[in-house]
C-alpha cells in the first residue's frame, strides 16, 4: 500500500474484506464504553499523548476493538511524534477501508476497520520507508493481542 493506492481506494471504492460485522446501534452502544462508541462508531477522537497505545512497545497484533480483526503488526508501529499510535502498513490492504474526509476544513483519509466500518483514525502520506505512510490510529480503536512468549 502506498500514498496513491490509498487515494484511489478512497476516491473509487475498497477492497472486499474477508468477512462483514454488522450491528444495530444498540448493540455497539451496549457492547462498547461511551469512550469507544464516540471514537468507533461517531468518529470521535482521543487527545493527543493520552491514548493506552501512544507508548506501548509490547509485541502482538492490533485488532479492531469492535470485532477483533487483526488491523496492524506491533512491528509496523512507530514513534511519530503525533501523540496518537502510528503504523506504516496495514497486516492486509483488505483489512482496512479508506474514505475521503473533508471534516474541519481539512482533506484527509479517513481510515476505518474494512470488516465492521469502525472509525479507527486517518493515513497521511509522511510516514517512514518503505510505505511512506503513517496510520495515526485512536487507542481507543484498537486493542493489543500479545504475542504468546516461547516457552
Amino acid at each position: 500500500m502506498n500514498w496513491k493506492e490509498a487515494l484511489t481506494l478512497a476516491k473509487n471504492g475498497n477492497l472486499v474484506p474477508d468477512k462483514r460485522v454488522e450491528k444495530s446501534d444498540a448493540e455497539w452502544q451496549k457492547e462498547l464504553s461511551p469512550e469507544e462508541y464516540h471514537i468507533l462508531r461517531k468518529k470521535g477522537t482521543e487527545r493527543a499523548f493520552t491514548g493506552e497505545y501512544c507508548e506501548a512497545h509490547e509485541p502482538g497484533l492490533y485488532a479492531c476493538r469492535g470485532c477483533g480483526t487483526p488491523l496492524f503488526d506491533s512491528r509496523q508501529k512507530f514513534e511519530s511524534g503525533t501523540g496518537w499510535p502510528s503504523f506504516t502498513v496495514p497486516v492486509k490492504d483488505n483489512a482496512i477501508q479508506y474514505k475521503s474526509d473533508n471534516s474541519y476544513g481539512m482533506v484527509r483519509v479517513e481510515v476505518m476497520c474494512n470488516v465492521c466500518d469502525s472509525h479507527l483514525g486517518h493515513v497521511f502520506p509522511d510516514g517512514p520507508a518503505p510505505s511512506g505512510l503513517r496510520y495515526c490510529i485512536n487507542s481507543a480503536s484498537i486493542k493489543l493481542v500479545e504475542e504468546k512468549a516461547n516457552a
